[in-house]
């Protein structure tokens, strides 16, 4: 693509010695491969246009620009878009073109998923996993180095209010009580005890009053790294079994992390740094530090409260920093719910106030609420949530009843995409049933194409050509067409942080792939080898598609 618009700017430096930026639309096949209004800009950029404006500007281009070899045609259009065709041979280099590495060299971290320990993953954890996930892929193929990491509350009131009901549950401070628990129920056991935590602290002033002081003491383990008394061990091991079930709930959907940071590592990192800026930044307000977002048409939040603790919003600071210190990153991008926006832009607001390249470095991206079909919103706090593991469990059972497929990679593959083909930013409605659909525009159905292709390649004796110096029938060239547009869709997907791109393309791909091979014999046609090649660079473009999505392309189904 890059060739093409090299050959268009030069046109432009030889007939008028200007300089435009030259932009490559894909207008409807019949009217070629590439169309673009460079003619418009000149016309509104000289001094002295030409008489007939620019539709002139746009015939003299054209017929300068078709008079590279890569070029069949050129053609003014409208009132100055010029339409190019290019040579079958210059189209299927196209169609091979690898993705552009434009963020070769820079440093990437990306934070997504943020479990808290003693709570279960629920539906929004698995989303920003695989979104995540997908943003990620698509910026390590863009050439960036990429680290994933994690950010959780393994301290705060909810850690409080679950130690104070493990330790109702246990009847007393006896860590050996915990031998008592399942492991396969300590997610559940432990997600229990936060709920009966945080109602007994909304409707118990007695209840409250000691999780308070546990949160305190909480606080206290980890500034004096207390790993001996019997709260201490409690702690610990409960904390523990949460990473251990994140670990495996991880590896189960294809997902890895570099480094885990608990919010009892940035607390400390977040409040010397608040301290340091009272007053130029924070201000003292009635036992608490602020920062006064009203100033810059924000909130005004809390970043210490009045007994001298840090809020979620100094442990983001304090994260800003280690982040920072640890991988001195170009960029960072952080994904988090929706209901989190204003949050995050007083945070951001505040890291601007004493660290501006930190902030503008950042990126927040936030997206909406994960529901089944008929789903209502869900709460940790009240325990009506949607578990991470019921949506899989959702899909599993689907592709099971419709398909009479047990293949855990299936169902996999159509939550991520169910997840993925929407725009991030919206609420999201799963529907079981659409997702595992090997009809429609689904993960299954992509992944049953590609081992459609696949199969079409084993069952020919012959190997492949490449067919770089044939000319295209009709339903050939239209393939190469679509193929062609494949490194500028992930170039597009990767700037815009945007996977949705992604699987628009692969399921048009897909379909135009279908109406090639309902009118195009491949096994026993004089064009065989040639079309061989067509189905594996189709088969191969699909399975690069999946794997930036995060989606295996199995051969066969």
């Amino acid at each position: 693509m890059n060739d093409i618009k090299t050959i268009i700017a030069d046109a432009i430096k030889d007939l008028f010695n200007e300089q435009v930026s030259v932009e490559l639309t894909r207008p409807d096949p019949q009217f070629g491969d590439f169309s673009c209004n460079v003619a418009l800009q000149l016309a509104k950029k000289m001094a002295n246009p030409p008489a007939g404006g620019p539709r002139e500007i746009a015939q003299s281009l054209a017929a300068k620009i078709v008079e590279d070899d890569k070029v069949a045609s050129a053609e003014a259009a409208g009132p100055g878009f010029i339409n190019i065709t290019l040579r079958d041979q210059a189209l299927w280099r196209l169609a091979n073109e690898k993705p552009n590495k434009y963020l070769d060299g820079q440093t990437i971290v990306a934070e997504y998923s943020d479990p808290n320990p003693f709570k279960v993953l629920h539906a929004g954890h698995l989303y920003t996993s695989v979104v995540g996930d997908a943003i990620a892929n698509l910026l390590e193929n863009a050439g960036a180095k990429v680290h994933r990491v994690n950010f959780g509350g393994d301290v705060g009131l909810h850690a409080a209010k679950s130690m104070w009901a493990i330790i109702k549950e246990l009847g007393e401070e006896s860590p050996e009580k915990l031998e008592a628990v399942d492991e396969s129920q300590r997610p559940d056991w432990l997600a229990s005890r936060y709920i009966e935590g945080n109602e007994a602290y909304e409707n118990d002033d007695t209840a409250k009053s000691e999780i308070i002081l546990l949160n305190k003491k909480i606080y206290s383990l980890h500034a004096e790294n207390d790993h001996d008394a019997d709260f201490a061990k409690i702690y610990w091991t409960t904390r523990q079994w949460s990473y251990d079930y994140f670990d495996g709930f991880y590896a189960s959907i294809g997902s890895h992390f570099d480094k885990y940071y608990p919010e009892s590592e940035t607390a400390q990192i977040g409040l010397d740094e608040v301290k340091s800026h009272i007053p130029d930044v924070f201000q003292e307000s009635d036992g608490a530090v602020i920062f006064d977002g009203e100033k810059f048409g924000l909130h005004t939040r809390v970043f210490i409260n009045s007994e001298g603790l840090p809020t979620y919003e100094t442990k983001d600071v304090g994260l800003s920093i280690l982040k920072k210190q640890d991988y001195d990153f170009d960029r960072s991008i952080i994904m988090t719910g929706n209901e989190q926006d204003q949050y995050m832009e007083v945070v951001l607001k505040a890291i601007e106030q004493f660290a501006p390249d930190l902030s503008r470095a950042t990126t927040h991206i936030s997206h909406g609420i994960v529901k089944l079909q008929g789903g209502v919103k869900m709460s940790s706090r009240k325990g009506n949530f949607l578990k991470a593991v019921d949506v899989l469990s959702s899909a599993k059972d689907a592709n099971q009843q419709q398909n009479g497929s047990s293949d855990q990679q299936i169902s996999l593959g159509a939550v991520k995409y169910a997840f993925l083909k929407h725009r991030i930013g919206g609420d999201i409605i799963y529907d079981p049933e659409n997702s595992v659909s090997i009809h429609g525009n689904s993960g299954p159905y992509l992944q049953y194409a590609h081992a459609r292709a696949r199969s079409i390649l084993e069952k020919s004796a012959n190997e492949p050509s490449n067919p770089d110096s044939e000319e295209f029938d009709e339903l050939e060239r239209t393939l190469v067409q679509k193929l062609s547009e494949f490194s500028e869709v992930i170039e597009r997907s990767s700037l815009d942080l945007a996977p949705h791109y992604i699987c628009t393309y692969l399921y048009e791909l897909s379909q135009t792939f279908n109406r090639f091979y309902e009118g195009s014999k491949v096994i026993g046609d004089d064009r065989e080898k040639l079309r061989l090649g067509l189905v594996s660079r189709y088969g191969d473009v699909l399975q690069s598609g999946l794997k930036l999505l995060g989606i295996q392309a199995p051969n066969k189904v």
